[in-house]
């Protein structure tokens, strides 16, 4: 009976320490909460992710990305802060100018954005503003003088649809009628190809890689007519930048200084981002896992394939943007409360 009770108790010590040695991820699944619908460049990206980086964490735990459409991702961004557990089971895929809604003040926020575990971005973005081509606003300055302005489709506050027509106006002078709350981008080009929008801003690499808008442009169904960038893009060289638009109309300094704070939302691309208050030990797996990940052969091959573009930024990069962006003077947090309704 002893002998059987010292055996036991040696196998259970052994178990014990079989476990103490499996890498926490073993056997444990990640989940990447995506603010937006299914079938988008987001989308994409945060699939691709979910395929590439087991290799490279301890464990190889399973993913799956789970959508949160709604509120230009303001829904998921708040559940990954508030909700979910700060244990690296749960990364958030959110948009990039979620911090604008935290600067001036709207009471929908419910996280701190410094205080995210900054885990990476695969990708710096640019933008554009396209409009129907049957509609009677052929360049800028048909927008800056229309009776009526052009109706332009957004999801929420926080993304490019919104905020990047309301800098327009603020800078260079173009009046937008922005009709907010679609659930995804799939909806805003469904309703610019019903005709109730002639507009939508967003990212030059989605326009780029996806349908409806390979076929738009076989058709000459939009035109482009303002970009982001501070170069003017090599598939867009007939189309403006802020920039040249901002030394055109004459720009003052202020609005310049408001459009480095609006456009550094680029920078932060398409952000990857876990719970505050997770263990710096996970947080460090997490970052690197994804920084392996978007350099393996197999994960470019297969975003070319599917016409991702790869421009990325760490973690640590993007740590320090969320806390310089959050540290704006109270004259351009009040110019932003302006542009955003507030």
């Amino acid at each position: 009976m002893k002998r059987a009770i010292l055996t036991l108790l040696f196998i259970l010590f052994h178990i014990t320490v079989l476990e103490a040695q499996a890498p926490f991820y073993q056997g444990k699944t990640i989940t990447i909460a995506r603010g937006g619908p299914a079938g988008t460049v987001n989308d994409a990206y945060a699939r691709v992710l979910a395929q590439f980086m087991p290799r490279y964490i301890p464990g190889h735990p399973n993913f799956i990305v789970q959508s949160m459409p709604g509120a230009g991702s303001m829904i998921a961004a708040n559940y990954v802060y508030t909700v979910a557990k700060p244990d690296g089971l749960t990364i958030g895929a959110i948009f990039p100018a979620l911090y604008f809604d935290q600067l001036v003040g709207r009471k929908e926020v419910q996280f701190d954005w410094p205080r995210f575990g900054w885990i990476g971005n695969p990708a710096k973005v640019n933008h554009l503003l396209y409009m129907r081509a049957d509609t009677p606003y052929k360049t800028v300055e048909d927008i800056r003088n229309a009776k009526e302005p052009p109706k332009c489709g957004a999801t929420g506050t926080a993304s490019t649809g919104y905020y990047l027509p309301k800098l327009f106006e603020a800078v260079i002078g173009t009046r937008f009628n922005i009709i907010s709350g679609y659930p995804g981008g799939n909806e805003v080009d469904l309703a610019v190809e019903r005709g109730e929008l002639a507009c939508r801003a967003f990212t030059i690499d989605s326009y780029f890689a996806r349908e409806p808008f390979t076929s738009w442009r076989k058709r000459n169904f939009v035109r482009e007519l303002i970009q982001d960038t501070k170069k003017r893009d090599d598939r867009l060289p007939l189309v403006p930048t802020i920039h040249e638009l901002m030394d055109q109309y004459k720009t003052p300094e202020a609005g310049r200084r408001l459009a480095t704070v609006i456009l550094a939302a680029g920078e932060i691309g398409r952000p990857f981002v876990a719970p505050p208050g997770i263990p710096a030990e996970r947080l460090k797996i997490l970052r690197d896992a994804f920084a392996q990940a978007i350099n393996d052969p197999e994960f470019l091959a297969e975003a070319t394939k599917r016409k991702l573009e790869i421009k990325p930024s760490s973690g640590e990069e993007l740590e320090a943007i969320a806390k310089e962006v959050l540290g704006q003077p109270k004259e351009i947090i009040e110019r932003m409360k302006i542009i955003l309704g507030q």
